[in-house]
């Protein structure tokens, strides 16, 4: 026995490691490079930003549902380490702003059970757990090529620092590049974005040198669970989401109904102009209470994103090219959705490929499909309804959403654990075999 498994481990040990390219180093792309490796497979992100963004203040802030922090937790093998660069959310409270002040709540969860990370902060603690030659930095994706037999793909990128042209070759290519992804593209030429018709003003105060300042005061006392609650502050037609991040930040966004803007290049973030937020201070205060005013005034470098999504898709992949993240489906952010879903994608599609071996790719990756896009299609429209209720826009079947006016029951429809599979956990990745209705009962 022991001869012949001697035997059998030479003879895996000789079948080389199935190859995966990973176009995009976001989250989708760093969580894919994980769930693909922990799969069997050799992995290689293509990133053309030239160094990793640990440390620096990129992004913004992001909340993580309890299955995102399970996987994340198993990929990076430490559990507390999540734990140390994140914040608890555990109450997910939605306010009417009238007149500037705060007038009352209008629903309150104490169940969430997210947290809040920065987006920096979970990206290099994803990254950090990786193999050092598993991303390529500074490779600008350029094309790709399927092989006649569908055996593999291969992948023009560009070295930023040289100029250099080089060709990788892999079993199959893993499309994380964005919401306006150039490999979608590819396959659906004609699809566009739907623009939501609001922007996102967006920012981070890090308060760390003056914690006990009066706009820190003033925050503590007008918003006394900062630090564990997911607070939406909702006025007439507009709305804000304020909560904090670790090492003492404050992470808020208030979308603006606007026309749609000129967008230039490939970011739905804008350049912004100090003549512009000089605008957005005197409009915010308009609109906000005083304590949130001041937050907004004091945050250096606040950005502005104009807010897309797209009509669900109806196939993510075509040969062994497959679509994960924002890339498989854009969506607005207010079910806090992006970053999960491509947690969640990257899970799901590692353990298809892990069931059904690069022999089986097609039953692979048409289980990724059939698994996923039940669930991603009305998880975007879901958030698209909750956007445009939040901020006074059409909707079909109701009359415009009036925090003045609004009665309980409408009231309900703005909690986070009304989006469509909230508690939901894939049998793919359901360790204990039990239904999802077990897990949605036990609040897994």
């Amino acid at each position: 026995m022991r001869g012949k498994g001697a035997k059998m481990a030479r003879e895996i040990e000789k079948q080389p490691m199935p190859k995966a390219i990973i176009v995009g180093g976001s989250i989708a792309g760093v969580s894919c490079a994980h769930a693909l490796t922990l799969a069997g497979w050799n992995v290689v992100v293509l990133e053309k930003t030239c160094a990793p963004p640990t440390g620096s203040p990129t992004g913004a802030g992001l909340g993580l549902d309890p299955l995102a922090q399970r996987l994340i937790e198993s990929w990076v093998g430490d559990p507390d380490s999540l734990r140390k660069a994140t914040v608890p959310l555990t109450i997910d409270q939605n306010q009417a702003i009238d007149g500037k002040k705060i007038r009352g709540t209008l629903t309150r969860d104490e169940n969430l059970n997210f947290r809040a990370a920065h987006w920096a902060d979970l990206h290099g603690l994803l990254y950090n757990a990786l193999a050092e030659d598993v991303f390529l930095w500074g490779h600008l994706f350029l094309s790709f090529s399927i092989s006649d037999d569908k055996s593999c793909v291969k992948v023009k990128s560009k070295v930023l620092e040289t100029g250099e042209i080089i060709e990788t070759v892999g079993d199959l290519l893993v499309a994380a590049d964005g919401c306006l992804s150039a490999i979608r593209e590819h396959f659906l030429p004609d699809l566009q974005l739907r623009y939501s018709g609001y922007c996102a003003w967006r920012g981070v105060l890090d308060f760390s040198e003056n914690e006990n300042s009066e706009t820190i005061q003033g925050m503590r006392r007008a918003y006394p669970d900062l630090g564990k609650c997911l607070y939406f502050d909702l006025g007439s037609g507009t709305h804000s989401v304020i909560y904090e991040l670790l090492n003492k930040r404050i992470n808020w966004l208030w979308y603006v109904n606007q026309p749609q803007p000129e967008m230039k290049g490939k970011s739905v973030t804008m350049k912004v102009s100090s003549d512009m937020i000089e605008k957005m201070h005197q409009e915010a205060e308009m609109a906000w209470a005083p304590e949130l005013v001041r937050v907004m005034k004091e945050t250096k470098e606040p950005f502005l994103n104009a807010i897309y999504d797209c009509d669900p898709l109806e196939q993510i992949f075509w040969d062994n090219v497959v679509l994960i993240g924002d890339a498989a489906h854009p969506t607005t952010p207010h079910g806090l959705r992006s970053t999960n879903m491509s947690v969640l994608d990257a899970a799901v599609l590692g353990k298809c490929l892990e069931k059904w071996g690069v022999e089986n790719l097609h039953s692979a990756l048409e289980e990724f499909q059939s698994t996923r896009l039940p669930v991603t299609s009305k998880q975007v429209l879901h958030a698209r309804r909750l956007g445009r209720l939040k901020q006074g826009l059409i909707i079909p079947d109701r009359e415009p959403f009036d925090p003045k006016t609004v009665s309980p029951e409408d009231c309900e429809e703005l909690q986070q654990k009304n989006m469509p599979f909230f508690a939901d956990i894939p049998l793919l990745l359901d360790s204990r075999n039990h239904t999802q209705h077990d897990h949605e009962e036990t609040g897994a």
